[in-house]
């Protein structure tokens, strides 16, 4: 009988084992798993790849064979679309950048890229800002003046030449979404990406009518803060575009729920000071699948300073494997990185246990095609 009894124990407990191991498979990333390699891909100004479909091909071939496997391509620039846009044809009578018209870039880069199998994020880059010194993009605050954001003194809100949208307006918000359900509803693409401007507003901003008396109405009757930096004004703020986050993410899902939600944010605490994005937050509660957390350091102490903040102190580490810092590889003003620093940010990066890098921009990794592709041991 002791020995039925050993029997039937060893059993169960070599059970509980494997169902064990498989909830640890199920929630942990394996050691085998590829680091995701990745680049952004701005707007045609900055980069010869929209040119044709053949130089897209030709771009994507080049990258592929220098080890990247992920592209984040630009969709919302300066009040235009990279995509068919039915939403931004209704609103402003334009459909697709002029530079392509009659052309859908983003199926172009879907089908140039699937040879390769690489991951493909459509990057809303401009997020809820229109334009830059009255450039193209103006159409719409044109077409709807009550979407502009204000600042304290009821002037429109204007950074660094960006003019921006209310952010915490239901049409704005709606506006956002339809631009952004557009691409994951018709594209085979991997997810979406918000950038440093969605879901995200400079600390400015806020004091339009409606915000203000939504802040009235959560505060017993009180007018929000003249002063935009004061701490409790900030977080509500930053919850709100929260919401808007987690909104996204519930009809990103519903629509396909394979397809990832994902931001290349800019380094905490700076990203929810200065523009009310409280990235961590989100992600820890499970509104965003990825971040690519835009470490832009010109040199190693402070790019591993702002890494280290993030893999001690602002992910959980079942996280880690989801954080893929961007790089500062090339500016449009000329600055380019040495592949020395480079390729000991991409050293740091594997110290940290994070799950790979992404260059800002592609122009950068195409003129080190050949360096990089021995770091990563592809020769």
């Amino acid at each position: 009988m002791r020995a039925w009894f050993a029997t039937i124990s060893m059993i169960l407990l070599a059970l509980a084992m494997a169902s064990a191991a498989t909830a640890t498979a199920q929630t942990t990333p394996t050691a085998s798993a590829a680091p995701l390699r990745g680049v952004w891909i701005p707007q045609p100004a900055h980069t010869d790849f929209w040119r044709s479909p053949e130089d897209m091909k030709r771009h994507i071939a080049a990258l592929h064979e220098a080890g990247i496997n992920t592209i984040c391509v630009v969709v919302w620039n300066q009040g235009r679309t990279f995509y068919k846009s039915r939403t931004l044809k209704e609103l402003i009578g334009i459909e697709v950048d002029e530079r392509m018209a009659g052309r859908d870039p983003l199926a172009e880069v879907v089908a140039a890229a699937r040879p390769y199998n690489m991951r493909i994020y459509a990057w809303f880059e401009f997020g809820f800002a229109t334009d830059v010194n009255n450039g193209p993009g103006r159409e719409i605050v044109q077409r709807k003046p009550h979407w502009v954001a204000r600042k304290s003194d009821g002037t429109p809100l204007i950074r660094n030449g960006f003019r921006w949208l209310n952010a915490f307006d239901a049409e704005v918000q709606d506006f956002m979404l339809a631009l952004m359900m557009e691409v994951v509803a018709g594209y085979d693409i991997t997810g979406i990406q918000g950038d440093d401007r969605l879901p995200a507003f400079p600390g400015e901003g806020g004091y339009n009518d409606n915000v203000k008396a939504a802040y009235a109405i959560a505060h017993g009757g009180v007018a929000p803060p003249t002063n935009h930096k004061d701490a409790g004004w900030v977080q509500w703020r930053a919850d709100r575009l929260g919401e808007f986050q987690q909104r996204v993410y519930r009809e990103t899902k519903r629509r396909k729920a394979n397809m990832e939600v994902t931001l290349a944010p800019p380094v905490f605490p700076w990203s929810r000071d200065d523009w009310l994005m409280d990235w961590p937050a989100w992600f820890k509660a499970g509104w965003v699948d990825r971040v690519f957390p835009q470490i832009y350091r010109k040199d190693l102490k402070s790019y591993e300073a702002e890494l280290d903040k993030i893999v001690d102190r602002q992910v959980p580490k079942a996280l880690h494997h989801k954080v893929h810092p961007g790089l500062l590889l090339r500016l449009a003003d000329g600055y380019a990185a040495s592949i020395e620093l480079i390729s000991a940010q991409v050293a740091a990066n594997t110290r940290a246990g994070v799950g790979g890098e992404v260059y800002f921009f592609n122009e950068g990794v195409m003129k080190n095609l050949t360096a990089i592709k021995a770091m990563y041991g592809r020769e």
